[in-house]
């Protein structure tokens, strides 16, 4: 049986059907971002116009934020990817563009093959299976090129620094937890899993190299007093802003059916809120089955975040019962976690359940147990059920009761079941480990 680190790296080759399939859809999704920019008359539009317009805000010296930071940003990312978009807006949109593409296209791949190769199942997938995680997010990606998010790079980077951590290099995993982080802030959500982890060496690097991202590799392009003013007003109009009118920059978003975090969710069914306020030419909605104030819902959204953060505790195993197989279930979670634990997950976010969904699959596909490869699948099946209700011919209603969140909790309590119903033999082998541990350091101080 053909390992798992046997198998990790490696290009797409022509000779494979999936690799060709996967070449082919790169291409496709590489055409509907340049196509319109090199043909059409209006050019590229969604996020893309505001990567160059950044680009070129650094290459000319311009302002990235209003001075007031309780005006409208244009830009609503830190310093650092403005930085990074310079080089390639340089040579001029298409460029740009063209870069973007490739490396979400490099991510999607990097992205597929840590997630199988981390499953914990110890087998290397057949081509199908290879290609059925890919097939089930094609969404996600779509969304991912289209728009020009960058939250497939970002989930790349978090896979890649779980894999570096588990091959035992915690200073280079902490550098991708930062850089992730420096791009988009969402991912600072690992800290705590690693303080509860105790990867120390992991932390440290993740807290310097942080450091690093935001104000040192910026400061010679933007000159060290304007990056730190601009750091300021970023973080006062993004972070430090919130109200019962939204928060972050996009109030008509943060309340409304587009956002399915945790956050959003809870305060659209405690308070009369409208759901279609990103929309003015809709009628006013609400779905609040109660409806209490802004201070109260927010007590509630921590009340479930203690909770959650309990449970999930409470369903790690301790050291000396963890596999390979319950540390991929474990972070599986903390991806369903990070992803509805942003304040704004829309659509694309949840992308990052592709590494969930592989694990699961893997479960149904290879797990020796009938009754865990029926609950893998029959979890999954579910959880694409809530998915589809996404499609616009259904309400956009049922999306505003969070739809991927709840796809996203089933996926989760997966995941849970897996963790609590583990291969006993498995178990057995690491509880041996762990009691020949001492022996060994002991034999080795002789």
């Amino acid at each position: 049986m053909t390992s798992e680190k046997e198998s990790l790296p490696r290009y797409p080759s022509l000779r494979s059907p999936v690799d060709i399939i996967f070449l082919f859809c790169c291409l496709v999704l590489t055409a509907d971002v340049l196509g319109p920019e090199i043909w059409g008359t209006l050019g590229k539009t969604k996020d893309y116009p505001l990567w160059y317009w950044a680009g070129q805000q650094i290459l000319h010296g311009g302002d990235l934020y209003p001075k007031d930071p309780s005006a409208v940003f244009n830009f609503i990312y830190p310093p650092l990817p403005a930085v990074l978009l310079a080089i390639p807006a340089w040579f001029g949109k298409i460029p740009l563009y063209l870069c973007l593409s490739l490396l979400n296209a490099a991510a999607w791949w990097v992205t597929a093959q840590l997630s199988h190769a981390m499953t914990g199942s110890g087998r290397v997938p057949g081509q199908w299976l290879y290609f059925l995680p890919g097939f089930v997010t094609i969404g996600f990606v779509f969304d991912m090129f289209d728009l020009g998010q960058p939250n497939l790079v970002l989930l790349a980077l978090m896979m890649y620094g779980f894999w570096l951590l588990r091959h035992q290099r915690p200073w280079m995993a902490g550098s991708m937890f930062a850089l992730a982080t420096a791009i988009k802030a969402f991912p600072i959500a690992v800290f705590p899993y690693l303080v509860w982890r105790r990867q120390w060496v992991s932390l440290a690097s993740m807290s310097v190299f942080l450091l690093v991202f935001l104000f040192v590799l910026p400061a010679p392009v933007r000159g060290f007093q304007h990056n730190m003013a601009e750091l300021k007003t970023w973080y006062q109009g993004m972070v430090g802003s919130s109200s019962a009118k939204g928060f972050g920059q996009r109030d008509e978003q943060n309340w409304s059916w587009v956002n399915q975090s945790i956050i959003a969710v809870t305060h659209r069914l405690t308070r009369p809120i409208n759901y279609n306020q990103d929309d003015p030419t809709k009628p006013v909605r609400t779905m609040n089955v109660v409806d209490i104030s802004f201070e109260a819902a927010n007590r509630v959204v921590l009340a479930l975040a203690l909770l959650i953060g309990l449970g999930f505790i409470a369903v790690m195993p301790p050291a000396s019962r963890r596999t390979e197989r319950s540390d991929a279930e474990e972070l599986g979670i903390l991806f369903c976690l990070m992803t509805v634990a942003s304040p704004l997950a829309r659509q694309y976010y949840f992308m990052w359940l592709f590494f969930p969904i592989t694990i699961l699959m893997h479960r149904g596909a290879f797990d020796p147990r009938r009754k865990a490869r029926l609950w893998s699948w029959l979890t999954l099946a579910l959880a694409g059920a809530l998915m589809c209700l996404s499609f616009r011919v259904f309400p956009r209603d049922l999306q505003a009761y969070g739809n991927n969140l709840a796809a996203t909790v089933v996926i989760a309590l997966g995941l849970v079941w897996h963790i609590r119903h583990p291969l006993r033999e498995q178990v057995t082998s690491s509880i041996t480990q762990a009691a020949l541990k001492p022996k060994r350091e002991a034999s080795a101080r002789a």
